[in-house]
């Protein structure tokens, strides 16, 4: 089984005393590929993005080798570096300062034929709300053909950040244009009810599978989630208590690894939602995106 996942990794600082910042390496959909390579120890999970040919660029070369994530769909930008966010945290909230505007991801969909090659024998491609959104409308566009015409399964998450568009109206647009690729859907639905104005997760839910994804799974910030599956068959998700959080950064993330990884190995989907969120619950609890590897 090969995944490959699609987007931008970061260089993550966060405060370890006053006046030093300790360095991490970070992303949605490399948190979600993170989480697929702890999920399924025996799949190959490829990760497909730019960096550049600085030092920075390849210790995350590294670090990504040293995790078991596949990085041969990685390509190389002569001029640009990895992009860069700063951490505050309060009460289990993150809050983030970004500088990412000329980040060599950005350039991740400048090869048409190199993503052709990329998802040729991919299984399963993820990417998210963030991919599109790091890229120029042209290579958004690129990026949503290769992914139209993939042989593979596409899921897609939402995840959506306005501060990365020019305008509200352009973001809603490219989530719709992302959806309509998409084999799996994994919206949140505050993100939704906020940007779209769905009252309800049933709306949410509705709205994807007219857009043309067979299985949506609404997420709902510990509340019920919703299933809806190509039959257009809603099911209520329920799974315990809702925790107060350590630290929510990666939460969405982790639970998509989980999820898509039981979906691939053959789950039905209340057991992979079940799998999301016991990762999910597990990330919460401790402080960062990533749990290591040999912690779960």
């Amino acid at each position: 089984m090969r995944i490959v996942s699609v987007g931008e990794c970061m260089v993550e600082l966060s405060r370890a005393s006053e006046g030093l910042w300790r360095e991490a390496f970070a992303g949605d959909t490399f948190n979600t590929a993170w989480y697929l390579r702890a999920s399924l120890p025996k799949g190959q999970i490829d990760y497909l993005t730019c960096l550049g040919r600085d030092p920075v660029s390849e210790d995350m070369l590294r670090f990504m080798q040293g995790a078991g994530i596949g990085t041969k769909a990685i390509t190389r930008h002569p001029t640009r570096v990895p992009g860069l966010y700063m951490i505050n945290l309060q009460n289990g909230e993150r809050s983030f300062t970004y500088w990412r505007e000329r980040s060599a991801a950005r350039a991740l969909a400048a090869d048409p034929e190199h993503l052709e090659a990329s998802f040729a024998e991919a299984d399963l491609i993820y990417f998210s709300g963030i991919t599109l959104a790091i890229l120029t409308p042209n290579r958004r566009a690129v990026l949503l053909e290769a992914l139209a015409n993939a042989p593979g399964l596409v899921a897609f998450d939402s995840n959506m950040r306005p501060r990365l568009w020019s305008s509200q109206a352009e973001m809603c647009e490219w989530i719709q244009r992302g959806a309509a690729v998409a084999d799996i859907a994994l919206p949140s639905f505050d993100d939704e009810a906020q940007y779209f104005d769905d009252a309800s997760v049933q709306d949410t839910a509705r709205r994807y599978h007219e857009a043309g994804v067979a299985e949506v799974l609404v997420k709902n910030g510990g509340e019920a989630m919703l299933a809806l599956d190509a039959k257009g068959d809603e099911q209520e998700l329920t799974f315990g208590a809702r925790l107060q959080p350590v630290d929510t950064t990666g939460a969405g993330d982790s639970f998509n690894g989980a999820y898509l990884a039981a979906r691939m190995q053959g789950l039905d989907v209340p057991e992979a939602a079940q799998a999301g969120h016991r990762m999910a619950s597990r990330v919460i609890m401790h402080q960062g995106a990533l749990i290591p590897l040999q912690q779960l």
